[in-house]
């Protein structure tokens, strides 16, 4: 199975889904991690360098790779759900699982991560709930088309598991 985990940066996509690769013997990819590699710069460095439309041409193309792969994990980045056909392709190829947090909650995970994520760098935490709650009412028509939506709050990879197998 090809199990894709989509959500707002911060929403703890990468942690449950280590472990849930974990837990069922799948090979986990960090899609950012995997753009990373291939490029051999940073998102941030990525999105300086070239901008925002073509880091969304090369996430593409990365998130394409993954349509073969079985028994794998997929932590997506937040807004990988959001352009060209990327949804319809992930919910064609695999499982994908909506992991939701309040505006609220995202920020209290991500005031301290800013300079590392190129689209709130620079953000006051007021600043920076305005910019979420914005951008998660333009992402969440996106998001809502998953499989399966599950609240990132508490969240343990059982929970995902049970969620999967039953769906």
């Amino acid at each position: 199975m090809l199990i894709y985990l989509i959500g707002y940066m911060g929403s703890g996509k990468t942690t449950a889904g280590k472990k849930l690769a974990s837990r069922l013997g799948y090979n986990f990819i960090d899609l950012d991690d995997a753009i990373e590699k291939e490029q051999n710069l940073t998102i941030s460095e990525i999105f300086k360098n070239n901008g925002q439309a073509e880091f969304r041409i090369i996430e593409k193309e990365a998130l394409k790779k993954t349509f073969g792969y079985t028994n794998t994990i997929v932590s997506t980045g937040g807004g990988t759900p959001c352009f060209f056909n990327n949804m319809d392709e992930m919910n064609k190829h695999g499982k994908t699982i909506y992991i939701e947090l309040t505006p609220k909650a995202l920020v209290s995970r991500l005031i301290g991560a800013k300079n590392k994520r190129p689209l709130i760098s620079g953000k006051s935490g007021t600043e920076l709930l305005v910019f979420i709650k914005e951008e998660l009412a333009l992402r969440e028509p996106f998001y809502n088309k998953s499989h399966i939506k599950v609240s990132g709050l508490g969240l343990i990879p059982k929970t995902i598991e049970e969620l999967v197998s039953s769906a």
